[in-house]
Parts: C-alpha cells; sequence; structure tokens
C-alpha cells in the first residue's frame, strides 16, 4: 500500500477528533518511530510503498489514536530537553512548560562550582533528574516518588542514559529528609483543579495518571504544602527551592511561600506566556 494512502485514511478516521495538523504530526512520529522515515520523505517521494507488516503496525497505531491513547504512550517514548525517555500509562507525560523550569535550574545552578545536592519529589519519568545529571555533572541527584511503577520507569530511563541518580520511595505526605542535606529542591506536583477537568482533553485527563494531575478545588496548594515542609527541613541555608504550578495561582502559592518564611520568590511564565513556575530561597526560621 502506497504511505501517501495511509496517512489520507489517518486524516479521514482522526481529523475530527484531534484536527488535521495534530494527525499529521501523529503521522509522522508514528512513521519515524516504526519505520525509520523522516516526515519529509513524502514531499521527496510521493510514491513510498510500504510492505504489510508496517502497514498493519500503522493501522495498529491509528487504532489506538482513535481510542484517545497518547501517541507517547503509543510508541513508548517521550523527547524532554533533547533526551529520549520511556514513558508508559504510570507516569505523566513529560511537558515543553517543565523545560523551562529544568532551564531555569540550569542556568542558575552551573554557575556553581562546589558540589551541590537536589532532590526531585515525584520524579515521575524521571524527566527532570536525569536532565539535571546529564547537565551538572557536580550534582548529586536524589528523586523520590510514591509509585513503584513510576520509580521503575525512572530508574530504567537514568541507567539508557547512563547517569546516576538516587531514587527512594517515599509520599510526599511523610517524607523524612536529614536537615540542610540538599541545596536544590526541585518539585512539579499535581495543579490541575478537579474542576477543570472539562477543559482537559481525553487523552490527558482519561490516559494519563490522574493521580500526578489533579488536585481538589478546596486544597489547590495541598501538594506545595507537604513540599514546602519538606524544604523547610531538607534546604541549607540559601538553599533554593523551584516549583512548577498551576498558571491561575501564582498569586495564591508566592502568599505560601512568603507564609511559610521563604524569600526571594520570583514567579516566570512559560513558553505560552502563562505563570509557571516558581523560584524561593531557604534562609532558615
Amino acid at each position: 500500500m502506497l504511505l501517501k494512502e495511509i496517512k489520507k485514511i489517518f486524516h479521514i478516521e482522526l481529523d475530527g477528533l484531534y484536527g488535521k495538523d495534530e494527525v499529521a504530526h501523529f503521522f509522522y512520529m508514528l512513521i519515524e518511530h516504526y519505520l525509520g522515515l523522516e516526515r519529509f520523505v513524502l514531499a521527496l517521494d510521493p510514491n513510498i510503498v510500504v510492505s504489510k507488516d508496517e502497514e498493519k503496525i500503522l493501522f495498529e497505531g491509528l487504532s489506538q489514536l482513535k481510542l484517545e491513547r497518547p501517541i507517547q504512550y503509543i510508541i513508548g517514548s517521550s523527547l524532554f530537553m533533547d533526551l529520549e525517555l520511556k514513558v508508559d500509562k504510570n507516569v505523566l507525560i513529560p511537558r515543553p512548560e517543565t523545560e523551562g523550569l529544568v532551564s531555569w535550574i540550569l542556568t542558575d545552578q552551573t554557575k556553581v562550582k562546589e558540589p551541590i545536592r537536589i532532590l526531585d519529589i515525584g520524579t515521575g519519568s524521571g524527566c527532570i533528574a536525569i536532565a539535571l545529571a546529564k547537565n551538572l555533572p557536580n550534582a548529586v541527584v536524589v528523586a523520590s516518588d510514591i509509585s513503584d511503577n513510576a520509580l521503575n520507569v525512572a530508574e530504567f530511563n537514568a541507567r539508557m542514559h547512563e547517569v546516576d541518580i538516587i531514587f527512594l520511595k517515599a509520599d510526599m505526605k511523610s517524607m523524612q529528609v536529614k536537615k540542610g542535606d540538599y541545596s536544590v529542591i526541585v518539585s512539579n506536583p499535581p495543579y490541575v483543579l478537579e474542576s477543570e477537568k472539562t477543559a482537559i482533553r481525553n487523552h490527558v485527563k482519561n490516559r494519563e495518571p490522574a493521580g500526578a494531575i489533579f488536585v481538589p478545588d478546596e486544597s489547590p496548594l495541598v501538594y506545595y504544602e507537604y513540599i514546602l515542609k519538606v524544604a523547610k527541613t531538607g534546604l541549607q541555608p540559601g538553599g533554593t527551592l523551584y516549583l512548577e504550578i498551576n498558571q491561575d495561582l501564582g498569586k495564591d502559592t508566592i502568599l505560601l511561600l512568603e507564609d511559610q518564611k521563604f524569600s526571594e520568590i520570583e514567579l516566570r511564565k512559560d513558553l505560552f506566556g502563562k505563570d509557571r513556575m516558581v523560584k524561593a530561597k531557604w534562609n532558615t526560621e
């Protein structure tokens, strides 16, 4: 079968669900992953023929997309900071917004010459911890998560990228850390309100782990309260806390940090111009 005919079928079957541009993106991701073909290949040769086996695997991908399974779960991987990471249903798919948080940390911490210790709370796929470990040779990185399945994925990704990370199973609600053990603590906790579910696309709210995404409307900053408790013990004097946040809760997050005696608080926008990340210093009580 001609590859261009398969592409037409993708659009016929999926455009109403995702939109033309996103369907084209999905199609090219699948042919690159499964067939090793670059996205421009059809422009160079419109008459490419695929084998029956290749045809089958592309139509299997189409079937999964019709069920609104995320493309990253279908191919089993996602890119983050130019790193290919394994992802599955047990971990949140890394987002471009989180790359902005990591870039902020790297900009700040590459200036530090002495050894630094970093704690990533709620590591999921390990994307933050691995990107930091790859780019900060003077860092000891510790990553925690409550989920054994998530930790298995993160450990696989760390081995794949040949970085040494200390992984811990821990619930941030009751996490114990040594006093002043870390110079940096970072977290991208759940922060999407339950009431925001109606605006979230099905392949996110129905397929990705809800526990890594949603928080009750009545306590939207509950995970930040847990993290701040850990940070107040675990950060050394002058240590830095970095957080990804709900775009509508920037002021509330700042007030919480101020109330907990953090200082030098800075709010930054993501690549879409939304309040998305906060940095604060801990100078001890």
